[in-house]
């Protein structure tokens, strides 16, 4: 009787969590195909595609590793790049602490899966009534990882049988995030914090180069959301009365 109860609610929440999803269904699984595409021409079998995505799940520190997999690409090189484009994800992490509280072992998961559209979908998703938020909002992630596995390795297993041309496919990254800012734009009716995304970027991108523009960028950003903080908070959430992410 219990196991039933309990299987019940867990597919309650899988349902509740599963639509929410989609939209990162399709990104992910073509996104995670160009990967695993691109993968498989440097010579690497699926399962490495199926290892990366399961052990780093990191679209564009996989994406940056690929041009790592090389001979003469040194460790600290390695170590230093992917901090330089995952970096953000600590400022992600911050804004979750409260969200992520009493999570138990699942909260060690909650972090380890915290991709930018993962992030995304935690700070706009709302638990329906009746559904437990830590179980959908670990539904919701546990999801957006497995749809990254399955486009890997099936990218991978797809490249090794025909032959690719793979000029632009790493792109596909890029597009993603192009999309995610525009729905986002679209749904929020404050700017601001995007916009000073946006100008922080270009300047820091004019001054210190497109290779190593990116940690100053997230330090203008977080200076000056913090800065105006008193004010971007009070009208983050668009007058709806939601807290922001």
């Amino acid at each position: 009787m219990t196991t039933e109860k309990i299987a019940a609610t867990s597919g309650q929440t899988l349902k509740a969590a599963f639509p929410h999803t989609i939209p990162v269904l399709l990104g992910y699984v073509f996104m995670g195909m160009a990967f695993g595409i691109l993968l498989s021409s440097k010579g690497y079998s699926f399962f490495w595609a199926f290892f990366m995505a399961l052990t780093i799940f990191a679209g564009t520190g996989q994406f940056v590793a690929i041009n790592m997999l090389v001979p003469g690409f040194g460790l600290l090189n390695t170590v230093i790049m992917q901090l330089m484009v995952n970096a953000r994800h600590i400022f992600y992490g911050l804004s979750l602490l409260d969200k992520f509280k009493g999570m138990g072992w699942k909260k060690i998961y909650m972090i380890f899966a915290l991709t930018d559209e993962t992030y995304s979908l935690l700070c706009s998703a709302k638990a329906p009534e009746g559904i437990s938020e830590k179980k959908f909002y670990f539904l919701i992630a546990l999801l957006d990882h497995c749809y990254w596995i399955i486009g890997c390795t099936f990218g991978a297993m797809v490249g090794s049988l025909f032959p690719f041309d793979t000029t632009g496919v790493d792109f596909v990254m890029t597009a993603l995030f192009i999309v995610i800012f525009l729905d986002q734009w679209k749904e929020a009716k404050f700017h601001i914090p995007a916009v000073i995304g946006l100008i922080g970027s270009m300047i820091c991108l004019l001054v210190f180069g497109i290779d190593n523009f990116l940690i100053p960028a997230l330090l203008v950003i977080l200076i000056a959301l913090t800065a105006g903080r008193s004010f971007i908070e009070p009208r983050a959430d668009g007058g709806k009365g939601d807290e922001p992410c």
